[in-house]
């Protein structure tokens, strides 16, 4: 996991982390990964499918994305840059 919070803080540097239920719904340009928090809710897990579906987006649940992202209460966020989401793909795969 030590990994995955690099790659993400190395994303958020750069401006490819989209955080926030609202800030995904209204973003309309492509992502290429979102990742949701296991503990989070009913409606947001299930905005989150839809939004996914719809976009023909890769969706991964993972356990404690607040710590892993560093950012406080994030239960999604998104990543708008190809390589480094195949990166965390491949991560999560253990690969």
């Amino acid at each position: 996991m030590n990994n995955l919070s690099g790659i993400i803080s190395i994303a958020k540097k750069a401006g490819y982390v989209i955080v926030g239920q609202d800030t995904l719904k209204g973003y309309d340009r492509k992502l290429y990964l979102l990742l949701l928090d296991k503990t989070a809710g009913k409606s947001l897990n299930r905005e989150m499918n839809f939004l996914a579906k719809n976009k023909e987006i890769p969706i991964i649940e993972i356990e404690n994305l607040p710590e892993i992202s560093k950012i406080e209460n994030c239960k999604v966020l998104g990543i708008k840059n190809k390589n480094l989401s195949e990166s965390i793909i491949k991560i999560l795969k253990g690969e």
